[in-house]
């Protein structure tokens, strides 16, 4: 399910430009275009989910889908052994700009905590 006004379904759908880095049947994976650290990645289930409050128990294999899919670019970016963060934003005060559920893959860099 697409909502057509969502710029990630619209790169889900490549109907939007995108640095697409991995896209399987539930998940697609690309380049951040303001990236906050010298590794920064986005990882989006295909399928339109505002947030986490919307998952359902349908959306299970989506989730672990992008957990392991993270796992994979971070290996492919050559900074799985030194460490990267993920992040999962959720609304307004939880710092979520876009409202389709993402995951941030963060590294290349010594992270700081707390992060923004």
């Amino acid at each position: 399910m697409m909502n057509a006004a969502c710029i990630f379904c619209k790169i889900a759908a490549r109907q939007a430009p995108a640095h697409i880095l991995y896209q399987d049947d539930l998940v697609t994976a690309f380049r951040d275009i303001h990236p906050v650290a010298p590794t920064h990645l986005l990882i989006i289930p295909n399928r339109h989910i505002e947030s986490v409050n919307f998952v359902t128990p349908e959306d299970e294999p989506t989730l672990g889908r992008l957990f392991r899919v993270a796992r994979h670019l971070a290996e492919q970016e050559g900074i799985a052994a030194s460490g990267y963060r993920i992040i999962v934003n959720t609304n307004a005060n939880g710092g979520q700009t876009v409202f389709h559920l993402h995951m941030h893959v963060i590294g290349g860099q010594r992270m700081r905590y707390p992060m923004g």
